[in-house]
């Protein structure tokens, strides 16, 4: 990741000032279009946090938006490793495409956006980064310290927990108890990598298990 604001020189611009721009979702990393950026335009995205083009059709700056109001606001801009290219991670507000898809490499009008499933990569690689370097003051250190009894009794607690705020959202309902059910959903997810890691087992394994799973069920 760069700030351009402060490196836009590490940019390699093409021979007519231009670099390609990569857009994607930031939730669960699905390519949204690619577009053409010169300084003014990188400039303007930093400062707005909304996604700005070069427009090579009209030769002038364009706002992503401007005319449908589906923006793309910035969450982080990276630069490959070539400096020719950058990749902007967004938070799209409506469909990318002119057509009315999500992407413009979506065929079907509607296409769902994502999960943000991508993101438990991030997590999981900060929980190997703890497990490695064990610094001080660290809760996910301290789990790991007190061996998988101490993982696993916190897995066990918040288990517990999501179903008590699982039953309170079947009494009450509303946005308090389904707030209140993803907060621990969250913290059982979290604890759960936290075992993984404290047994040196890696998220993918239980996940190509329920690949296996799901095949198996689907040739029956």
């Amino acid at each position: 990741m760069i700030d351009p604001t402060a490196d836009a020189a590490a940019v390699a611009w093409g021979p007519e000032g231009l670099v390609p721009a990569i857009v994607q979702d930031e939730l669960d990393g699905r390519v949204l279009m690619l577009g053409w950026v010169d300084a003014e335009a990188l400039a303007a995205t930093v400062a707005t946090g909304e996604v700005h083009f070069h427009s090579r059709s009209r030769g002038r700056l364009w706002r992503k938006g401007e005319a449908s109001g589906n923006v793309l606001r910035l969450r982080s801009v990276s630069l490959d490793c070539d400096g020719d290219a950058l990749l902007f991670a967004v938070e799209p507000v409506g469909p990318t495409c002119h057509r009315g898809t999500r992407s413009c490499f979506d065929d079907a009008v509607g296409a769902p956006r994502g999960q943000g499933f991508g993101w438990l990569e991030d997590l999981w690689t900060t929980l190997e980064a703890r497990a490695r370097e064990r610094p001080p003051g660290s809760y996910t250190v301290k789990l790991l310290d007190g061996g998988v009894d101490a993982v696993g009794r916190k897995v066990t607690e918040e288990a517990t927990e999501v179903l008590i705020a699982a039953k309170d959202h079947a009494i009450a309902g509303g946005p308090e108890s389904a707030s209140a059910l993803a907060g621990e959903v969250a913290d059982l997810l979290y604890h759960t990598f936290v075992l993984l890691a404290e047994r040196g087992i890696v998220p993918a394994e239980p996940l190509r298990v329920l690949r296996d799973r799901h095949a198996g069920r689907k040739g029956h």
